[in-house]
């Protein structure tokens, strides 16, 4: 009998979590920063990867995609456009370059290499105007948030360029136009650049994205009005994000809870349980070695279940990879930004065991804490990718030559990367003194824990 208790309670709060957000929602959301001709942008893939949590946990079903090439882009365009087919609330996200040629916006794949108006004109960038038409057609509601002003090296390769005919080139983009239903945001007014943000954290655009489009109880509208806040307060007043909005009517991307949810949610003596969508955001960032990542699971639960696991996982990163990811660029190879790696380059650099066992320690040192068990299984590749995604590589999952260079030149915190050795009990942890305070491991610090405690149940 209280086996089925247990089965419908959670019944119920996976029914609740999806009554929520019962109307139908889709996202584009891609971060392009590994560029093959020109320097690259080291965080649109952190700008995209955060995003893409952030929507999830609010219902969307996101079409995700980073460092794309041209005709990757085109691919996951496709597939959006088909999912956006008759949605309720349809997001267009885009973090990378972005140029305006005679007032037409463009979005550019790593692989662009713009030299003339010619090139851009041709299908070596992405036409903003065309593509929102052809994949937000039929969604009721638009939102487009376009992180793309950052200062384009492009622009001057094309203005140089001998050309029969006159081209404006804007660094920044152009003024856009929303039609009926849409919300069109950029991280800048038209024509102007916004910063990238330091290396390995995200844009001061997307980072107030994040922080406040998915606030429960807060309009769309309402909400970009904090971001515009926000981000001229964080830059000094040298960065405003403009939009243009044709919404008839309001928007919610997490409403809040009635007055009846609000009280059967109350804690008595106890804390409230979490909802499904707590639940599933916590899971995406518990293991992040990003503190923004983190960050973003308070802002949008500020009392929330896992608060003390969140601050504590934060506590432990503050002198680890946040820092160490700042100055990750310097003396990397670029083509290790795109070169992706598979199971026949990783067999090709010949790692034993102990090198295995290795990159484990070192991928453990830097935050992305895994098993030392000289075993690659499927936690040591989930990690992998995850080191991958935060240093904009390709993220298979797999080692090539360069990607293992670049991992053994990173200096790691001074954490000890004590994970677990023998690597067969996945639940087992080990303790030890810091300092009076208990340091559990195993699994990824606080994020283990809880997915000791609560694996058997969400996985």
């Amino acid at each position: 009998m209280r086996f089925w208790i247990a089965a419908l309670s959670v019944a119920a709060l996976l029914v609740s979590g999806d009554a929520a957000f019962a109307e139908r929602r889709v996202a584009f959301v891609v971060g392009n920063g590994a560029y093959r001709n020109v320097p690259p942008l080291p965080n649109p893939a952190i700008d995209a990867a955060t995003m893409a949590a952030t929507l999830r946990n609010v219902g969307f079903q996101v079409v995700e995609g980073v460092n794309l090439t041209r005709d990757g882009m085109t691919d996951k365009l496709l597939e959006f456009g088909k999912r956006a087919e008759g949605a309720d609330v349809a997001v267009f996200f885009y973090a990378g370059h972005g140029i305006a040629v005679n007032g037409t916006n463009y979005l550019l794949p790593i692989d662009a290499d713009l030299r003339s108006e010619m090139d851009v004109k041709l299908g070596a960038a992405i036409n903003v105007d065309l593509t929102l038409e052809q994949t937000l057609a039929d969604a009721k509601v638009k939102l487009v948030f376009l992180d793309a002003c950052r200062d384009n090296p492009f622009a001057a390769k094309i203005r140089s360029a001998k050309v029969t005919r006159s081209v404006t080139v804007d660094s920044g983009l152009a003024e856009m136009k929303s039609g009926e239903g849409t919300l069109i945001a950029f991280a800048t007014g038209p024509g102007q650049t916004a910063l990238d943000g330091e290396v390995g954290t995200h844009s001061p655009f997307t980072r107030a994205l994040v922080a406040n489009i998915a606030q429960p109880g807060v309009e769309i509208q309402q909400a970009m009005t904090r971001v515009r806040a926000q981000v001229n307060d964080e830059t000094n007043k040298s960065q405003l994000p403009w939009n243009h909005t044709n919404l008839i009517g309001t928007v919610y991307l997490n409403p809040a809870a009635s007055s009846s949810e609000k009280a059967a949610d109350a804690p008595a003596a106890a804390p409230a349980q979490a909802s499904a969508i707590e639940i599933e955001f916590w899971r995406s960032v518990k293991d992040s070695n990003k503190p923004e990542e983190l960050n973003a699971y308070l802002t949008n639960y500020p009392s929330g279940t896992f608060k003390s696991l969140a601050l504590a996982r934060i506590a432990s990163l503050q002198n680890g990879p946040s820092t160490t990811t700042r100055n990750l660029t310097a003396g990397i190879d670029p083509e290790t930004f795109t070169q992706e790696a598979d199971q026949g380059s990783e067999d090709r650099i010949g790692l034993d065991k102990a090198q295995r066992r290795d990159v484990q320690r070192r991928l453990t040192g830097l935050g992305f804490d895994t098993k030392v068990n000289g075993r690659f299984d499927e936690t040591t590749r989930a990690t992998l990718r995850r080191w991958q995604a935060a240093r904009g590589y390709p993220a298979t999952g797999y080692l090539n030559d360069l990607q293992h260079k670049a991992l053994t030149s990173e200096i790691v915190s001074t954490r000890t990367a004590a994970a677990d050795e023998g690597g067969e009990d996945t639940g087992r942890r080990s303790s030890r003194h810091d300092g009076g305070r208990h340091n559990y491991r195993g699994g990824g610090g606080p994020g283990g824990l809880f997915g000791h405690m609560m694996g058997g149940l969400f996985r």
